[in-house]
């Protein structure tokens, strides 16, 4: 099989190209999820803080001295990294949640067959004999 033949098998699957799709999906969802954090959930957050911009956040470690840039922790950009995270994941939830709603219950198998009326019996007269020979010993 040739190279060329291959890969276009290989990029052909319906697995690639739902994946692809996906990954596409996921990026552009992942742009309106960062949109939403920073412009929408964030400034109310800053508010009911004080007015703290969390980007803004840092300590300066080392001073810098002539050209060279000082050392600065940014941790203020870490905890926004956090919040958007939880904010995509609690996002990412809300959707998976919604479509396993939407996806329908599987249809129910075949309604069981009930056994002849003699096989009943049977089992009726089995289970009295066992009784019978439990309760002479």
């Amino acid at each position: 099989m040739s190279l060329a033949k291959e890969f276009k098998e290989f990029a052909v699957k319906g697995n690639v190209v739902d994946m692809a799709v996906g990954v596409i999906i996921g990026a552009a969802f992942g742009k309106i999820v960062s949109s939403f954090v920073s412009e929408v959930v964030t400034p109310p957050l800053g508010l009911l803080v004080g007015g703290v911009d969390f980007r803004e956040l840092s300590v300066v470690l080392k001073q810098g001295v002539d050209k060279t840039p000082p050392v600065v922790l940014k941790y203020g950009l870490f905890i926004q990294s956090v919040f958007d995270f939880l904010i995509v994941a609690m996002a990412i939830f809300a959707v998976v949640k919604m479509i396993n709603k939407l996806k329908r219950a599987p249809e129910a198998g075949p309604a069981p067959v009930e056994p002849p009326r003699q096989e009943v019996l049977l089992a009726e007269i089995r289970d009295a004999l066992r009784q019978r020979a439990d309760t002479k010993h």
